[in-house]
């Protein structure tokens, strides 16, 4: 047996800040890695990408690792073979790469909230047995305390992205070197904790607006 638990003990984390200019996606496959058409997108094997418009739901404004790259296309790490889900044909959209990641600094007590399934329970007249059906996932939120340094590279980033509410990933690389991204806005309190024997601290929340996506180490 191989154990294979992690402790949260060396996890990074970062904040996406520049993106590249959009390239146009006019085609996506349907099979259990999608295959991405964007001409002379550019792109390198362990780039990360997102998907800012897309026909697909369950694709848009979702982030990407992309693999196998060529000239024209990419892999990435999305099972589209249902085609009840992702109707042949209209996957295409737009997607861009993430130029610039900025380092978090000095956390603590990381908290993630919501990415549950949400369930519709319901009952008939004529049975005695209550219904559950699944409808989805709720938002991924998380949150961070941080300490109270506004001089961080993180800070400004963060100050940035609030301030500009613009879309952004947040990025979780384990010490195991697995990797968790998850697309959202940013909401920075910069107004101190201060609370007797501890550390002055400031407080961040992610407000996840799509399915987020990992990587094993």
């Amino acid at each position: 047996m191989v154990l294979g638990a992690n402790v949260p003990t060396g996890t990074v984390f970062a904040v996406a800040t520049v993106f590249a200019a959009a390239k146009t996606v006019t085609v996506v496959t349907n099979a259990t890695s999608a295959v991405v058409t964007a001409v002379a997108h550019g792109y390198s094997n362990g780039d990360l990408v997102v998907f800012p418009t897309s026909g697909w739901g369950r694709l848009y404004n979702r982030a990407f690792e992309v693999s196998s790259v060529t000239t024209d296309t990419f892999v990435i790490k999305l099972n589209t073979a249902d085609t009840n889900v992702f109707p042949a044909g209209s996957g295409i959209g737009t997607v861009k790469k993430v130029s610039t990641l900025v380092q978090l600094t000095k956390l603590m007590n990381p908290s993630t909230s919501g990415g549950d399934p949400k369930t519709i329970n319901y009952k008939f007249l004529d049975s005695d047995v209550d219904y559950s059906i699944n409808d989805g996932f709720n938002a991924t939120g998380y949150t961070l305390q941080m300490d109270d340094d506004d001089t961080t590279a993180g800070y400004t980033a963060l100050e940035s992205l609030t301030d500009t509410q613009i879309d952004t990933v947040l990025k979780m690389t384990m010490r195991n070197g697995s990797r968790v991204y998850i697309p959202g806005r940013v909401a920075l309190n910069s107004v101190p904790n201060l609370t007797e024997g501890q550390i002055n601290s400031i407080s961040v929340a992610f407000n996840g607006n799509g399915r987020h996506t990992r990587y094993s180490a």
